[in-house]
């Protein structure tokens, strides 16, 4: 990253109070800082204590904004704070003053305004946990919401990968956009105390809010329940936010009373540093919850602060935690759990030092991958995405000679027309971001059905042309081209057997683009073009959205995307299901496409209708395939879909790149090919069986180490060879040069 970015940062959260959230706002700031950003951190409350403030004092390129203290709102009394209008109103002034490169908000209901109010499209970074994070809770309306909102901003931060592939999965519109922003927490200076054995009495700590589903009642009676199992203990507590909850109105009052109970030692709301120097000299965390909170799909800051500073912790055995902590971690408490339960723990933790010391490590190791180190380099690797001009990618226009780029003033004016866009969709963004490119639109509604007005504009306005597919869309451009202008026409498989490229005026196409050189050269044996303007550029592949952690039983699942039409030959992928099965029934068969009957112009054809009759009558009748075939919904969640695909397969008779392949590699799923035309010329032939027997027995023999060993090299090659940033490179190139 190499230019300077301004952020203004804005949470729905009040800052005089230590809480998870609030402590998100103060560890963004220090992130975005040491990722070398400008940072304005907007205060939503007039702030009565400096805890969460003091820290980002001296931060470089950091600002905090106290719209009370400033004037800039009217404050209407001592406990005043912006309502989510005022709010974005406050942050439109403060735009006005600097432009910012992005809006970094936390809150539904503030996100919710801003993107009503539209000042900030596409530049809006929603940190979002106040949202359903269950299938029950996601209502029609509530996806609705969400996808209004990830219409307008540029990402969405989630916690988990469990919550990024959840919005995938609810909210197409999230997809490509959702990425990654887990918790980060500060590497203590202070130096961490020897814990070979625990103190005398031994010493618990809780840090953070006291609510009801935190079980922070139930656990100031541990030191009592411990003692009668003689084992003397205290319990130490930080914090000075108690829920005042309505459904159990005696809460309060009780929580006030019972951190005063004996073993008890309140310490009362003390800044993040302190209390972990408070918790530094404790020998066991507490972050043991209600059952409610199991199927959260956030990550506890708690349990991070505690492994920073080596400290074991209680948890609840969540799917979240086993994949932090590892399944056999030694401090679980049961789903069901009760207080006894707890207090097995911490006995376990006290009688087996071994034990103990393997729970501290893993926190510790986990903690390692949350630093606020490690959080700003993850904004760096965003901030390049999002803004390639501050990345390799602006080379390509500022190198590319162009007449437009080079010696005019002006950006260069690149128009896209076509009638299906979908593999331009991350280009798009990318060429969009440049500032030496200024990017419209022709979107034909239909493969030959277009506003000839609205094209012709587009075609006298731009200085280069670029036409997605070789259909009725390129005919046109190519009879309309304006002189001076440049034009570039991509041809997939579909195009070359149709009869468009006939009528193309070759004269008038500057260079066509096809995906492989196996096309390039049936382009150019079928059509007669000259050699000379027919070039290769691949696919991209989003590797930065499809690098994601594999499910536990990943390796024994097989995966294809797309089985229509029938050369795809999902028959073939029965048939290594079925071999593979016949010695391991673990084996299964995932499918993400849309049925057949839903392409109407396939449908209607009656080869096409007896291949899928005889594969999907196989999937009921064979005892190999009985319950080993899964159909899954066409979408755009593909990249929370490969995290439990080990192998993707590749069947066809032909192909012109097969972008599943690619994808699949990605994720690190072991790529398996038949041999179709040009296949060796795009993938490893290490890849490329002779048969679906021969891919099967390949399949079969790949143990636990050698699986992810081959996956990660699938990923290697693919970054290498088809990642976005290096396509987008080559594509900048091509439309820079003359």
């Amino acid at each position: 990253m190499t230019r300077t970015f301004n952020a203004l940062v804005y949470g729905d959260v009040d800052l005089n109070i230590i809480d998870g959230s609030a402590v998100w706002a103060q560890s963004t700031v220090q992130a975005l800082s040491l990722a070398g950003c400008r940072a304005r951190l907007v205060l939503k409350s007039p702030v009565r204590t400096e805890r969460l403030i003091e820290p980002l004092a001296g931060l470089p390129g950091v600002t905090v904004v106290r719209p009370y203290e400033k004037r800039l709102v009217p404050e209407q009394g001592p406990r005043s704070s912006l309502s989510p209008g005022q709010a974005s109103q406050l942050l439109a002034r403060l735009d006005g003053d600097e432009r910012c490169d992005l809006l970094v908000l936390r809150g539904q209901r503030v996100v919710r305004r801003l993107v009503a109010d539209g000042a900030f499209d596409g530049r809006i970074w929603a940190y979002l946990t106040d949202i359903p994070q269950s299938p029950a809770g996601m209502t029609e309306t509530a996806r609705a919401d969400l996808a209004r909102i990830a219409g307008s901003c540029r990402h969405i931060l989630c916690q988990t990968e469990e919550l990024r592939c959840f919005l995938d999965t609810w909210v197409p519109e999230a997809c490509g956009k959702s990425v990654l922003c887990p918790p980060a927490v500060p590497v203590p200076a202070l130096p961490l105390p020897e814990r070979d054995r625990p103190h005398d009495p031994l010493r618990l700590v809780y840090t953070g809010k006291f609510a009801p589903r935190w079980n922070t009642l139930p656990m100031t009676r541990l030191p009592t329940l411990l003692g009668e199992r003689n084992i003397r203990a205290e319990l130490h507590t930080v914090g000075d936010k108690i829920h005042d909850d309505r459904a159990r109105p005696d809460f309060k009052p009780e929580m006030i009373q019972a951190l005063r109970a004996p073993g008890v030692h309140h310490h009362g709301g003390k800044s993040r540093e302190e209390a972990m120097c408070i918790a530094a000299d404790c020998d066991l965390g507490l972050g043991w919850r209600d059952t409610f909170l199991d199927a959260s799909l956030e990550l506890s800051t708690k349990v991070l602060e505690f492994g920073v500073l080596g400290l074991p912790v209680v948890v609840n055995r969540t799917p979240a935690h086993e994949t932090l902590l590892g399944r056999d971690y030694p401090l679980y408490v049961p789903g069901d759990a009760v207080l006894d339960d707890a207090a097995d723990a911490v006995a376990l933790a006290v009688h087996e030092p071994g034990a103990r010391r393997l729970a501290a490590e893993r926190c510790r190791e986990a903690a390692q991958r949350y630093t606020l180190e490690a959080a700003a380099n993850r904004w760096r690797a965003h901030l390049d995405r999002a803004f390639p001009s501050s990345s390799r990618l602006s080379t390509s226009l500022e190198k590319g000679g162009s007449p437009a780029v080079g010696a005019r003033q002006q950006p260069l004016r690149v128009g896209v027309a076509g009638h299906d866009l979908k593999f331009l969709t991350r280009l798009l963004d990318h060429f969009r971001a440049l500032p030496g490119l200024d990017v419209r639109i022709d979107a034909w509604p239909a493969l030959a059905r277009h506003d000839p007005a609205a094209s012709k504009e587009l075609a006298d306005w731009a200085d280069v042309v670029f036409v997605e597919w070789c259909g009725p869309a390129a005919v046109w451009y190519s009879r309309h081209k304006r002189r001076g202008s440049r034009l570039v026409v991509r041809l997939h498989r579909f195009e070359l057997t149709g009869p468009w490229p006939r009528q193309v005026d070759i004269d008038a196409v500057d260079r066509v683009v096809c995906v492989s050189p196996q096309y390039a050269r049936s382009t150019r044996e079928h059509t007669g073009w000259p050699e000379s303007k027919i070039t290769v550029i691949p696919n991209w592949v989003d590797t930065a959205q499809l690098d994601r952690p594999k499910v536990p039983g990943a390796r024994f699942r097989l995966g294809m995307i797309g089985i229509v039409p029938s050369l795809k030959r999902l028959d073939l992928g029965l048939d290594v299901l079925e071999k593979l099965r016949a010695q391991d029934r673990r084996w299964h068969l995932s499918v993400k496409s849309k049925p057949p009957w839903e392409y109407w112009w396939i449908w209607n054809k009656p080869e096409e209708r007896a291949h899928y009759d005889a594969v999907l009558r196989r999937v009921q009748t064979s005892p190999l395939l009985e319950g080993a075939v899964v159909f899954d919904a066409f979408g755009p969640d593909v990249p929370s879909w490969l995290r439990r695909i080990g192998h993707v397969l590749s069947t066809s008779d032909l192909e012109s790149f097969h972008l599943a392949t690619a994808e699949g590699m990605a994720s690190r799923a072991v790529p398996a090919l038949l041999p179709w035309a040009g296949a060796d010329e795009i993938y490893d032939r290490r890849w490329i069986h002779d048969s679906p027997e021969a891919m099967a027995d390949v399949i079969a023999d790949l143990g636990p180490d050698d699986w992810q060993s081959a996956g990660e090299l699938a990923r290697t090659q693919v970054r290498n060879s088809f990642s976005l940033e290096r396509v987008a490179r080559d594509w900048a190139e091509l439309l820079a040069s003359r």
